[in-house]
């Protein structure tokens, strides 16, 4: 089931972000590995397993976060990025020094357990509409300093990001809107500013703001909380007017109605749901 849409961040950014939830574990030392052994050379043996069903993600991260305490050990993925998993599944073997695998244990499983839950409840999402076009795109709504990780685990999950950062793409909401005195305001001034090639997305609520994106050239029409009649609505004015135009609807999507949403015709469907609302997935890491 791996997604190869998933990209990790190169090492000079996933570096910075790993060596600093290091440091913030470790401290001055690990009172206790440094208290037990003698050597920092000890050898030691690890294994992943999963106690939980689920999809894996995050095992290359895990990966680094022990290559950065010691460029020796050698973590062995036993299963891909994205493969489902059942409980007292073999997920990953590790062998390197055992001060290496004790001190980086907790950040690698902190980050494998958080990244494996969005990606699991991610594919909730995605099987619901995988027999429909509409595709499924995460959001903002990440935690500060995760971001880049925490919308990996949706594309291994099988979603497509949504812009990373306010420097991605113009969104028009409904307080730039009230900010603007209106959609058509808002739409002239921004675009008169902003350089090639930034798209512009534009938030609308009703069939009248829908109108007036389109009279302005938006390149994506998001249809934010709407009712599906008006949805239908929606989508049927928009592709009338222009077919190139993007359609994308938000507001408290959730397993039970993402798929009636699908329906409607919409191309792109946006959810906080599974990075806010995921559970972290139980790994365990067994020391042999």
């Amino acid at each position: 089931m791996s997604n190869l849409n998933a990209v990790l961040p190169p090492l000079i950014v996933l570096d910075q972000l790993l060596q600093s939830w290091l440091l913030e574990d470790i401290g001055r030392g690990d009172r206790t590995t440094n208290s037990l052994l003698t050597t920092n050379v000890t050898p030691g043996k690890a294994k992943w397993i999963a106690k939980a069903p689920g999809v894996i993600a995050g095992l290359p991260i895990a990966a680094r976060v022990f290559q950065l305490l010691d460029s020796n050990v050698n973590f062995v993925m036993t299963v891909d990025e994205g493969t489902f998993c059942e409980p007292g599944q073999l997920i990953a073997e590790i062998h390197g020094s055992l001060d290496a695998l004790l001190m980086g244990e907790r950040v690698a499983l902190n980050l494998g357990m958080r990244l494996s839950g969005i990606a699991t409840l991610t594919h909730q999402y995605v099987e619901k509409i995988a027999d429909l076009p509409a595709q499924l795109v995460d959001t903002r709504k990440t935690t500060p300093g995760l971001r880049i990780l925490e919308k990996y685990a949706t594309s291994v999950g099988g979603a497509i990001n949504h812009r990373m950062g306010l420097d991605d793409a113009v969104m028009i909401k409904d307080n730039h809107i009230a900010a603007a005195g209106g959609i058509a305001e808002a739409i002239t001034r921004i675009r008169a500013k902003i350089p090639y090639p930034l798209t512009i997305e534009v938030e609308t609520e009703n069939l009248d703001q829908v109108k007036t994106a389109l009279e302005h050239q938006a390149d994506i029409i998001m249809l934010d909380n709407m009712p599906l009649d008006m949805m239908h609505t929606a989508v049927t004015l928009i592709r009338q007017h222009d077919k190139r135009v993007k359609i994308e609807a938000s507001g408290n999507v959730t397993l039970e109605t993402i798929r009636a949403v699908a329906k409607t015709g919409v191309d792109y469907i946006s959810s906080s749901a599974p990075i806010t609302q995921s559970k972290w997935l139980d790994l365990s890491m067994k020391m042999s």
